[in-house]
């Protein structure tokens, strides 16, 4: 019974040498060494899942008056200047870049100056797309959305923060 238990606790032991990924991807920012002790929590490493790359594009506030989720957009890499990738506007972040800074701007002391904001947007990038495999986070772009579509009203499923931004039904414009 007691090499049983030996044994099991062996296992158990080996077991926890193995460290599983949620999703599959790249690792990058290897901070952890083979044979190193570590505590749970501790990261060891940086994992990029690139089967599900996007590119988020920090819009003016004026921008994005007619801009929707559906939207196709046009990708331009500074790293492949020559090979636009195209995507599809997927969601808006809740607020502006501002709002979720280390120290967002408190103007109580009654100095204003109207300073415009930038929205960062999720831009989906299909999974079909040729250059997908050469992005890597952190690459410079320049993105365009062609706001002359009208877009759909939901946006992709499973994004944080999604926002619903379309055009109001005829029933809950107020009358003139």
């Amino acid at each position: 019974m007691q090499t049983r238990a030996a044994l099991q606790l062996a296992k158990n032991d080996l077991d926890n040498t193995v460290i599983r990924a949620p999703v599959a991807g790249i690792a990058g920012n290897r901070a952890g060494q083979i044979g190193q002790y570590v505590k749970p929590g501790t990261q060891l490493l940086s994992l990029v899942p690139l089967p599900r790359v996007y590119v988020t594009a920090n819009f003016k506030e004026t921008q994005l008056t007619r801009m929707r989720p559906g939207q196709p957009a046009e990708i331009s890499v500074d790293a492949y200047p020559d090979r636009p990738l195209h995507g599809q506007v997927e969601s808006f972040a809740p607020g502006s870049g501002a709002q979720f800074s280390l120290l967002p701007p408190d103007n109580a002391t009654g100095n204003f100056t109207k300073v415009v904001q930038r929205v960062p947007v999720r831009i989906a990038v299909p999974a079909d797309e040729p250059l997908l495999r050469l992005l890597r986070p952190g690459l410079s772009v320049t993105v365009t959305v062609d706001t002359r579509r009208e877009g759909t009203v939901e946006a992709g499923e499973g994004i944080v923060g999604a926002a619903h931004a379309g055009p109001a039904s005829p029933e809950a414009r107020p009358a003139p």
